[in-house]
């Protein structure tokens, strides 16, 4: 249709994961453009225009990663026989947390804390995969649309287990190469590959009298 001939637009906000199988927030307006105040857990939104006919077909976006910056909280995660314990700084008491845990949007869980201690556990957690925990203050802790409730906290990643990098760097190469020195580039090894926090890189070399350093 025409942009003339659209009388409005539907947007629906959904949470993820939507483990309170809560419907999403519906929204209708006549402009091209919304403010939504969001916490930084991962957020699905459905677009779509109508007019006098009908509704068209929708438009799916997901609300990519913030940066994880200026947040009043810090987290901390530690492994625990086959759970993680959660604690955090400084001492923050809410109403109640609500955590989201996984590995990727398509992979998250959400769990609502209520009791008022200095920590909380977590499971479903596998070895050598990265994980974004995320945890937000709400001041409703029912299950239901914490959308219009949630302020995050804190974030940060972790290994359940922590492995030896799968792969190592490529597509090394050697530029500027002078009689004193080298400058040295490789690709980084990807994320799927590093199974735990990379903690540096060794280069060894040796001198042309074959000496090794």
């Amino acid at each position: 249709a025409q942009s003339e001939n659209v009388l409005g637009y539907f947007v629906n906000v959904e949470r993820i994961p939507n483990s309170c199988s809560q419907p999403p927030n519906h929204i209708s307006l006549k402009d091209r453009k919304i403010l939504v105040n969001l916490s930084m857990a991962y957020y699905r939104l459905n677009i779509s225009a109508y007019n006098e006919a009908g509704e068209s077909p929708r438009a799916i976006y997901i609300v990519p990663e913030f940066p994880v910056t200026d947040l009043p909280g810090q987290i901390h995660v530690k492994s625990q026989g086959t759970n993680a314990v959660v604690t955090w700084t400084p001492e923050y008491k809410p109403k109640c947390f609500v955590v989201d845990w996984g590995t990727s949007k398509e992979n998250m869980h959400m769990k609502i804390i209520t009791a008022a201690t200095g920590n909380f556990t977590l499971d479903n957690f596998q070895p050598y995969k990265l994980y974004r925990i995320m945890v937000h203050a709400s001041d409703v802790c029912q299950c239901e649309n914490f959308i219009r409730h949630e302020k995050t906290f804190g974030v940060t990643h972790f290994y359940f287990v922590e492995g030896v990098p799968r792969t190592g760097p490529a597509n090394v190469t050697i530029l500027n190469i002078t009689k004193h020195s080298a400058l040295v580039k490789w690709t980084e090894i990807p994320a799927e590959d590093r199974l735990g926090f990379l903690q540096g890189y060794r280069i060894s070399y040796t001198d042309s009298s074959r000496n090794k350093y």
